[in-house]
């Protein structure tokens, strides 16, 4: 080989090798561009984010936000640490619109059954039981970082450094709850173990009860009263639950008033339902949602005008009417706001 094509080899080896080099090189440069990007992402989303979405109160809008920006976030696990707790709070509103949306169905149903249209019933109950599924797996996944961010539930408290860690602790506690409820919903065996109750019931206390509008206590109150045994000698959950509500009512975040109609609903007990429910409008109607955690006290509304619904369709064949929350159909008193003339419909 004369000298010539040993120049001509030579020059070829060493362009590819810078080639290889910068190939590499960018794909170094490339993932600290994402790992950056990642890192400001999810630093802004938990410093800014969720403060600005705690004190807004459109429901439905937020519940939309969290499902579509899941994946998103999710994603910057591949480059970055696992934003976990983020993960908990988009995860666990996901299942909460999910849980909405299985209500409907179950609306469907009842309605379907009071016309005797055995197919709608039927169609309604398994679209019911399919999004109580999905509803299920998010909560749990919300659940399951929660534990990968604080470690395992129902043992020693964490060290919650700051509001947001004691907010998302908080919400993946209610999340695990939740998950076991739409677990059973569903009547589907997906695996959710059962001890999660008794450790969110027992997690509960390492937050500060009076700082968080009684939520904590209204959690392991609920856990006492729909768990079989779990209720400790001397103790009585529906008092508990008494409490953890004039918390609530006094700070303006009224979620333990879902949490009292919801063990009270798990316990038959039909009529509590309808005095809790009553006893949040006129909270609502005496002093105003707290504006720093707005978004939880409408969420409140929110939910017990579902359970509302649920009574309602059971008896008249209609959810609540507009501007009834807290009226009842066999009540002499009229709900409040537009008559609606069928005249108009037909």
């Amino acid at each position: 080989m004369g000298t010539s094509q040993y120049l001509c080899s030579a020059v070829r080896i060493g362009v590819l090798a810078i080639l290889a080099v910068s190939m590499i090189g960018c794909g170094v440069v490339r993932n600290a561009m994402y790992k950056t990007t990642g890192d400001v992402m999810v630093n802004f989303a938990e410093e800014h984010q969720v403060p600005f979405i705690l004190g807004t109160d459109d429901v439905g809008m937020n519940c939309a936000s969290s499902e579509a920006l899941a994946p998103l976030l999710l994603s910057f696990g591949r480059v970055r640490d696992e934003p976990n707790k983020m993960a908990v709070m988009v995860y666990g509103a996901a299942g909460v619109c999910a849980e909405g949306a299985a209500l409907d169905q179950e609306l469907r149903y009842i309605r379907a059954i009071k016309n005797q249209n055995a197919m709608e019933a039927e169609d309604a109950m398994i679209t019911q039981k399919r999004l109580n599924i999905v509803a299920a797996k998010r909560s749990y996944l919300a659940y399951q970082y929660l534990v990968k961010e604080y470690g395992e539930t129902g043992g020693e408290c964490p060290d919650l450094d700051n509001e947001i860690d004691e907010i998302v602790y908080m919400n993946g506690l209610l999340a695990g709850l939740l998950s076991l409820n739409n677990e059973i919903a569903s009547t589907s065996g997906l695996g959710i173990p059962k001890n999660i109750a008794a450790k969110v019931g027992r997690s509960a206390t390492c937050l500060d009860d009076d700082k968080w509008f009684g939520i904590p206590s209204a959690l392991q109150a609920t856990v006492w009263a729909l768990l079989p045994g779990a209720q400790p000698e001397g103790e009585d959950a529906f008092k508990r639950l008494e409490i953890a509500v004039k918390k609530g009512e006094k700070g303006g975040v009224r979620v333990a008033h879902v949490l009292q109609a919801t063990a009270a609903y798990g316990k038959g007990k039909d009529e509590l339902v309808r005095e809790v429910i009553k006893q949040h409008v006129k909270s609502k109607e005496r002093r105003e949602s707290n504006e720093q955690y707005l978004f939880l006290d409408e969420l409140s509304t929110t939910m017990l005008t579902a359970l509302s619904d649920k009574l309602w369709t059971q008896a008249t064949g209609h959810r609540t009417p507009i501007g009834g929350l807290g009226t009842f159909w066999d009540e002499k008193a009229e709900p409040a706001g537009e008559v609606i003339n069928l005249d108009d419909i037909l």
